[in-house]
């Protein structure tokens, strides 16, 4: 039987090549990973809502998750307009719910779930999803993918002027044209 030896030189290439792919990996994760976007204050659900309930505001939730594109490109493409940022600080509480997080999250009756199990409850099963919701926590609209400015700024004016009280968004959008 022979006995195969690995010299150092040989043995550094390995653990170099090993580095190299743990690194790459890592890069890859990250890139993927689609978190809320910069220069918003969103907050997790159960602070939020008891933002919300004290300063009487709705709630602007958006469900993403790790490896979304679609949150990643909202993110870049629309979220990065300052105008809408400044339009949705005034009119909403933010809230940033990751749809796959075991983070947990108290809700107002006192019961504790995780940020999925939110989403589940919601019917959110894809990402990114918008949830507009009363301060108490009831849903308004829900608006699943990528979203445009133009169409957060309909949705905006939808929900913020209580225009889904009397109609639904096709009606609302059928009067703006």
């Amino acid at each position: 039987m022979t006995r195969s030896t690995i010299s150092f030189s040989q043995l550094r290439k390995i653990q170099y090549a090993k580095l190299g792919f743990v690194l790459l990996v890592i890069f890859i994760s990250t890139a993927l990973y689609a978190e809320p976007p910069d220069n918003y204050p969103f907050s997790k659900y159960d602070t939020g809502l008891k933002q919300a309930q004290r300063e009487h505001k709705k709630l602007f939730v958006y469900f993403g998750r790790f490896g979304c594109g679609f949150c990643d490109m909202t993110n870049k493409q629309t979220f990065s307009d300052k105008a809408l940022r400044d339009r949705f600080m005034q009119h909403y509480i933010l809230v940033y719910a990751d749809a796959e997080s075991g983070n947990r999250i108290n809700l107002p009756s006192g019961e504790r779930i995780t940020e999925m199990e939110l989403g589940a409850r919601l019917n959110v099963y894809a990402t990114p999803v918008f949830v507009y919701l009363e301060p108490d926590g009831t849903m308004i609209y829900k608006a699943p993918g990528f979203k445009t400015v133009k169409e957060f700024i309909e949705l905006d004016d939808y929900v913020y002027n209580n225009h889904y009280k009397s109609q639904t968004l096709s009606e609302y959008s059928a009067t703006r044209k």
